[in-house]
């Protein structure tokens, strides 16, 4: 990706958070010059990977194949000593019909909810013990209602819904189209997508970015020490 495309994609989210009336904490506002002058105070946004996170899955078009994440508040498997938070959270910016792969989680029980915008679309699918899809029956809560649907079942979540995802449940998620954008949260057990994410089909994760412009907010990945 082209670092002049991520920063109008920050562009767009703070227009689409301001019209949601969505309030951010100071950090992810930090400039790459502020960000210079921070120290040891500020470790935990650095090693929880807080903040701005923008990914095209390592396809062409964000568009098409992407997602805007901005993690508000996590944990850390690998120090949990250190940062013993058990739970994360998370706003999302989901376009209509830009889809977020088929994937689940191995750690992580997550709760996805339709804060405002448009609808939410996610596709489900048990996992099969070697990580394919499995041709089984979905057993999902809906705001705390019990629901079965068939193998790869398109569950619709309108503003104000939310869906738990349990560990090993295949998900992928879209806007529907003609609905607008959406703003979604997520609210979790701690987050870690370095190791807990498994794709059903190979993706990037972190973009390789082109620099052909300034920064205007770093991303997740790439706070300076």
């Amino acid at each position: 990706m082209k670092r002049s495309e991520i920063n109008q994609i920050m562009r767009e989210a703070l227009e689409f958070f301001k019209e949601q009336k969505i309030s951010l904490p100071p950090f992810v506002l930090w400039t790459p010059e502020e960000w210079r002058t921070k120290g040891a105070e500020v470790q935990e946004i650095r090693d929880n990977m807080l903040g701005w996170d923008i990914t095209n899955f390592g396809m062409k078009d964000f568009k098409e194949t992407g997602l805007l994440l901005i993690t508000l508040r996590n944990g850390n498997q690998a120090k949990r000593e250190e940062y013993p938070k058990p739970y994360a959270e998370k706003l999302m910016v989901v376009q209509e019909g830009q889809i977020t792969p088929m994937h689940f989680h191995r750690y992580k029980m997550e709760d996805i909810i339709n804060r405002g915008g448009g609808n939410l679309m996610i596709e489900l699918y048990n996992s099969t013990p070697e990580e394919g899809l499995a041709d089984t029956e979905v057993a999902v809560k809906i705001d705390g209602e019990a629901h079965r649907f068939p193998a790869g079942h398109v569950v619709c979540l309108e503003p104000g819904q939310s869906i738990t995802l349990t560990q090993g449940l295949y998900h992928s998620f879209w806007g529907e189209e003609g609905k607008g954008t959406v703003l979604v949260a997520e609210v979790s057990m701690t987050n870690d997508d370095n190791t807990d994410n498994r794709f059903y089909e190979k993706t990037g994760r972190f973009p390789e970015i082109e620099e052909d412009e300034e920064p205007l907010y770093f991303l997740c990945n790439e706070y300076p020490e």
